[in-house]
C-alpha cells in the first residue's frame, strides 16, 4: 500500500490525481488487477470525470455549492457541515480496473481529489492487487 500526500488550495478544490495514479500502477508491475483509493477524510472524496475541459471542473464546483450551499441552517458546531454533505455524495473510495498493465479510464476520464474543507494536506492511500 502506498500513501500519496495531496496539498490542495482552495476550500473546494478537484486535483488531477490521474497520473500520479497511473505512475503508482506502472510501478507495481502488476498487468491485471485492480487498483483501490481510499481517502480516510470526512470532508473530501474521489470521482472519476472528464479531464480535458476544465471547464468541467468549474461547472461542478458552481452547481455542487448551488445544491449544498457553504452557509445554511446546518447544525454541526464546525460550521462545515456542507463539506461533509459533499464527500458523502462523492464518497471516499474508488476501485479502479487495470488491464495490460495500464487503469481501464474512458478517452476524456481522469480520476480526481475532491477536496471540499480546503485548504489542507490530505492522505490518498492506494492499494494495487492482481
Amino acid at each position: 500500500m502506498e500513501i500519496i500526500n495531496i496539498k490542495t488550495f482552495q476550500r473546494i478544490d478537484f486535483i488531477d490525481i490521474t497520473y500520479e495514479i497511473e505512475k503508482q500502477v506502472r510501478q507495481s508491475g502488476i498487468k491485471e488487477g485492480l487498483c483501490c483509493l481510499f481517502v480516510p477524510h470526512t470532508t473530501a472524496g474521489l470521482t472519476v470525470n472528464e479531464n480535458c475541459d476544465p471547464a468541467v471542473k468549474n461547472d461542478i464546483r458552481l452547481k455542487i455549492n448551488d445544491l449544498i450551499p457553504y452557509k445554511d441552517s446546518y447544525t454541526h458546531s464546525e460550521g462545515n457541515s456542507d463539506a461533509h454533505i459533499k464527500s458523502t455524495l462523492f464518497g471516499p473510495s474508488l476501485t479502479l480496473i487495470i488491464s495490460g498493465s495500464k487503469l481501464v479510464l474512458g478517452t476524456w476520464q481522469g480520476i480526481y481529489f475532491c477536496e471540499f474543507d480546503g485548504p489542507r494536506n490530505r492522505n490518498l492511500f492506494v492499494k494495487i492487487l492482481a
